[in-house]
C-alpha cells in the first residue's frame, strides 16, 4: 500500500488517534534539555537538573503523568527530570530503557532497605519503582515480551510495597471465563469494626491497578473507604496475563463480578458502595451504573457515554469510513517509513487495534461503535452521580459530560477542573490531591446522609 502523505489531513489524524485517550493538550512542551548538561560544571550552580520536558506533546503528558504521581508517592520530581536529560525526544525505545533501568535501580535498593529491615523506606522505593516499571510499559508494543515483563514487574514491586506495608491488604482473581481478572481489595485502617463504606474504581485504556491505588487508593484509605480495584478484558492488567485479550464493551458484566465479591465481604455496608471510573473507565463505570443498581453513587472522570465519537475527536473525521486504499492494517504498520509514521505513533497505532481485536484502523474504530450508553442507560442511573473533567480536554469531552449531566436519571454534580487549578488535563494527572478532594468530599456528603 502508499503511506499516507503526512500533509494529509489522514496523517494527522493517525497521529492522533493512535496516541488513545492521553493524546492531551499539556501545560509545557520546551526541547529536551542539551546534552552539555551530562558535563562536569564549571562554576558553582544550585543544581544540573533543570525543569524541562519534551517538544513531542504525548511524552510530555507521560513526564507531568509521571511527575503528578509524586504527590502520593509514585515518583521523585528530582530523578524523573533527571530520567527526561537523558530521554531522546519521542524516542519509545529510550523512555522505555531508562524507565525500565531506574525501576530495577529502585527495585535492587527496596529489597535492601527491606532486609535491613526499614519497612517504610522499602515500601517508599518500592512504590516508586513499580510506578517505573508502569511508564516504561506504556511504551511497550502488546505483541512484545517485554511489554508483559515490565508489567510483570510493576505488578510484583507493588505487591512487594503492600507487604512491608502489612495488613488489610488481598489480592483477588474475578471469575471470567477461564481466564480471572486481577483485582486487588485493601481494607482501611480507619474503618473501624463496623461495615464500613467501600470504593471501587476501575482505570481505563492504559492506566494500572497499582497507578489507580497511587492515584486515588491512597485518598480513599485515609477517608474511610475500604477499597476495590478492578480491571477488565483489554486492559493493562489483564494483557500482562492474556496477550489475546481483547476490550469489551459490556463491561456491566464485569461490574456485576466486583460487586458480588464486595457485596460478600463482611465488612461491606450495602447502603454505601461508590464507583469511580477514570479515562476510557469513565465509560466503564458509567455503563456498570447503568445496569447495577446495586451501585449506590458513581463518579466518572469523565462521563464517556460514546467512544466512539470520544476517539473520533482526537482526528477530525471518522476512520470507520475510511476507503480501503486509505486503511492501514496490521500488517502494514512495519512498512510504513519513519519520516511518515514516527516510531511512537506506530506502536500506538498497532497497540490500538491490537487491544480492540481488529486486523485494521478502519476496523477499529468501527468496532468503538459498540462502546456506547444510550439515553435509555443513562436514564436508569438512579444513583447521584458527579461528572469531572478537564477544560482543556476538548469539545467532545466537555459535550459528553453536559449530555450525562442531562441525561442521568438521579441527582447529578459537576466539577470541571481549571488550567488554574493545574488540573485541566486528561484525567488531572497535574493536580491528583485537588482531584480526590473534588470526588471524595462529594461522595463523604452522599455518604452521610445514610
Amino acid at each position: 500500500m502508499t503511506p499516507p502523505n503526512p500533509a494529509t489531513p489522514q496523517r494527522r489524524a493517525f497521529m492522533a488517534a493512535a496516541a488513545g485517550t492521553l493524546a492531551q493538550p499539556v501545560l509545557a512542551q520546551t526541547q529536551p534539555a542539551p546534552a552539555q548538561a551530562d558535563k562536569p560544571a564549571a562554576r558553582l550552580e544550585r543544581s544540573r537538573t533543570r525543569v524541562q520536558g519534551f517538544a513531542d506533546a504525548e511524552m510530555d503528558y507521560q513526564l507531568l503523568r509521571q511527575l503528578g504521581a509524586a504527590r502520593y508517592g509514585g515518583a521523585s520530581v528530582g530523578e524523573c527530570l533527571a530520567l527526561a536529560q537523558r530521554i531522546k525526544n519521542g524516542d519509545p525505545a529510550s523512555w522505555i530503557q531508562e524507565f525500565a533501568a531506574a525501576g530495577a535501580r529502585q527495585e535492587a535498593d527496596a529489597l535492601i532497605r527491606a532486609r535491613r529491615g526499614h519497612a517504610a523506606s522499602a515500601r517508599d522505593q518500592y512504590l516508586v519503582a513499580c510506578n517505573n516499571y508502569r511508564a516504561a510499559e506504556y511504551y511497550s508494543s502488546v505483541q512484545a515480551p517485554e511489554h508483559q515483563r515490565l508489567g510483570l514487574k510493576s505488578r510484583e514491586c507493588f505487591l512487594a510495597a503492600m507487604q512491608q506495608q502489612g495488613g488489610g491488604f488481598d489480592t483477588v482473581s474475578l471469575p471470567w471465563r477461564d481466564t480471572p481478572l486481577p483485582a486487588y481489595y485493601v481494607r482501611s485502617p480507619h474503618a473501624g469494626a463496623r461495615r464500613g463504606k467501600t470504593l471501587l474504581i476501575i482505570s481505563g485504556y492504559d492506566g494500572t491497578l497499582e497507578e489507580t491505588w497511587l492515584a486515588y487508593g491512597r485518598a480513599a484509605l485515609e477517608r474511610g473507604y475500604h477499597l476495590m480495584l478492578i480491571t477488565g478484558p483489554g486492559q493493562m492488567d489483564t494483557l500482562r496475563f492474556y496477550p489475546g485479550m481483547a476490550f469489551i464493551p459490556e463491561y456491566e458484566r464485569i461490574g456485576k463480578l466486583a460487586l458480588d465479591h464486595v457485596l460478600a465481604r463482611p465488612g461491606t455496608d450495602a447502603r454505601r458502595v461508590a464507583l469511580m471510573g477514570i479515562s476510557y473507565g469513565g465509560y466503564f463505570a458509567t455503563r456498570m451504573a447503568a445496569h447495577e443498581p446495586r451501585i449506590r453513587a458513581l463518579i466518572a472522570n469523565s462521563p464517556i457515554v460514546d467512544l466512539h465519537a470520544y476517539m473520533v475527536s482526537f482526528v477530525g473525521f471518522d476512520p470507520a469510513e475510511m476507503s480501503d486504499a486509505q486503511d492501514i492494517r496490521l500488517a502494514d504498520v512495519d512498512q510504513i517509513p519513519p519520516s511518515v509514521l514516527p516510531p511512537q505513533t506506530r506502536e500506538m497505532m498497532r497497540n490500538l487495534m491490537l487491544r480492540l481485536g481488529q486486523p485494521s484502523f478502519r476496523q477499529a474504530y468501527r468496532r468503538l461503535r459498540d462502546f456506547r450508553v444510550g439515553d435509555d442507560g443513562l436514564r436508569r442511573i438512579r444513583c447521584p452521580a458527579l461528572a469531572l473533567v478537564g477544560e482543556g480536554e476538548g469539545p467532545e469531552p466537555l459535550a459528553q459530560h453536559a449530555h450525562f449531566l442531562k441525561t442521568v436519571g438521579g441527582p447529578s454534580a459537576s466539577h470541571v477542573f481549571t488550567v488554574a487549578e493545574g488540573a485541566d488535563g486528561h484525567c488531572q494527572i497535574g493536580n491528583l490531591a485537588y482531584s480526590a478532594a473534588v470526588s471524595m468530599d462529594w461522595l463523604d456528603e452522599v455518604f452521610a446522609a445514610r
